[in-house]
């Protein structure tokens, strides 16, 4: 007789493979909820080929043993060629101005709204680094190609215009934001006829790249200020602060005004082992005086200035934690060292976020210079090359800004920054001038050790990343 079926029950998974098997399930679906939010974020292209990009073109250089691309030279036209190459990639139409702007713009759904400019500079100082100027760009373009990609180009409810300038260091003409003053209509018509060392002028130099610009065309690249609204730029901070925070992005909140003086001293040409000390005129020992002279002044202004009408005690107070001097560039003629010179020539730089302090300093500068030079028996001119008021951003395109900024740092480090810090920038940029024609806002990014002008300059690529996702941030409120 066979034995009747046995009903049996199945024996239970063991608690503790269950709860594994959950957990397990779980982080499963944080990894690939992770994974779907990064790639949301495109590090592909918001990283990886915007550094890579920044590499090529930190490559296009007039000198084989460093960075240089100054105003219209072969490297800075061929930097503009391949700029011009990745806005065309992002899906935006490309011209070049008669000033040598690179300009890349998307209409968006509403081509006659005011649009919003975003831009930085393409030319470099000599033996630069490759981050400065070029990340504003590179990231602004990596910016538009994710929309693009991602469909939103079309979308947006004003256009977009990137402008790469093509002179904001001054180093040829000695002459700073040649692109964006023009497009601001700052910059004085007789800035075409200023030349460099070699006797080259800024219309000579246009000209050598085939492009024609008279005192009539260049009032014609002035945009109308009721066409933009408004202008952003990122750039490196070129100091410190936000290594020492910790802290990728830093809103800035103004820039310091800005006065560039040439010095030329002009003494009497001798043999140097024929003329006694006593009786020499020598423009080489006024200069040096001169130069410590400028020093004292800078380190301690509150010795130096008193307090009037056009000098209060704010502006003095001011100037002692904003103002810095520099004397960068030198030169002595004959330059032989057998020869006392007949004239020195040198440059100084002057810094300061009050514009009434700064003014203050020149004064008591140009005073003492021409004290010391009666005193040594030599000829003293002193030429202004260059001025630049302070400027403050504008708060509202800054809380947006803000708000994007935060957003990308809280994204990329998967942490609350807390905040974004604020800052004031002793650097001159192109938004210095582009505030002549609308409102401004920055964005400074974290550089290693605070340095720039230098091949040491660096920019981690997570911070590339942070503020390439800042600006499609930013962009992406104009859906």
């Amino acid at each position: 007789m066979a034995s009747p079926l046995q009903c049996r029950t199945p024996s239970l998974m063991p608690s503790s493979l269950l709860l594994l098997l959950l957990a397990s399930a779980h982080a499963l679906a944080a990894i690939n909820e992770s994974s779907e939010a990064t790639n949301l974020w495109h590090p592909e292209i918001l990283k990886d080929e915007a550094v890579a990009r920044l590499f090529e073109l930190g490559k296009v250089s007039d000198s084989v043993d460093f960075l240089e691309r100054t105003f219209q030279s072969p490297a800075s036209v061929r930097a503009g060629n391949l700029i011009r190459r990745w806005m065309e990639d992002a899906g935006l139409q490309t011209w070049v101005d008669r000033m040598g702007n690179v300009h890349g713009r998307h209409g968006g759904l509403n081509p006659s709204e005011k649009a919003l400019l975003i831009g930085s500079h393409l030319d470099t100082v000599i033996d630069a680094g490759m981050f400065d100027g070029a990340l504003g760009i590179v990231t602004a373009v990596s910016a538009l190609k994710v929309l693009k990609v991602r469909g939103m180009l079309e979308k947006l409810k004003r256009p977009v215009e990137v402008i790469a300038f093509s002179d904001e260091e001054g180093v040829r003409f000695q002459t700073t934001f040649l692109g964006s003053a023009a497009i601001a209509g700052v910059m004085p018509v007789s800035t075409l006829q200023v030349h460099d060392k070699s006797g080259v002028t800024v219309q000579g130099a246009l000209r050598r790249n085939s492009i024609e610009i008279t005192e009539d065309n260049l009032f014609q690249l002035k945009y109308d200020p009721d066409s933009v609204y408004g202008y952003v730029e990122v750039h490196i901070e070129q100091g410190p602060v936000l290594e020492t925070l910790g802290l990728p992005l830093g809103l800035v909140k103004g820039i310091a005004g800005q006065t560039r003086l040439r010095v030329t001293v002009k003494g009497t040409q001798g043999h140097a082992g024929t003329v006694p000390m006593k009786m020499r005129r020598d423009p080489m020992a006024a200069a040096a005086e001169l130069i410590v002279s400028l020093e004292s002044l800078c380190k301690r202004p509150q010795d130096y200035l008193s307090y009037d009408g056009h000098c209060t005690a704010s502006s003095v107070q001011s100037l002692a934690g904003s103002l810095v001097c520099t004397v960068g560039e030198i030169s002595t003629w004959p330059s032989a060292s057998n020869v006392i010179p007949g004239q020195v020539t040198f440059t100084v730089d002057i810094r300061a976020m009050d514009d009434l302090g700064r003014e203050a300093i020149i004064y008591e500068m140009s005073n003492k210079m021409h004290h010391i030079c009666d005193d040594r028996s030599v000829l003293c001119l002193i030429e202004r090359k260059h001025d630049a008021s302070a400027i403050g951003c504008d708060p509202e395109l800054s809380s947006k800004l803000k708000s994007a900024a935060y957003a990308a740092a809280k994204r990329i480090s998967g942490e609350d920054p807390d905040n974004v810090p604020i800052l004031m920038s002793g650097a001159g940029h192109d938004a210095m001038a582009m505030s002549h024609l609308t409102k401004v806002a920055m964005l400074f990014v974290r550089c290693r050790g605070g340095v720039s002008h230098s091949p040491a300059e660096h920019v981690l690529d997570d911070d590339v990343w942070a503020s390439g996702m800042a600006i499609m941030t930013f962009l992406e409120t104009l859906v």
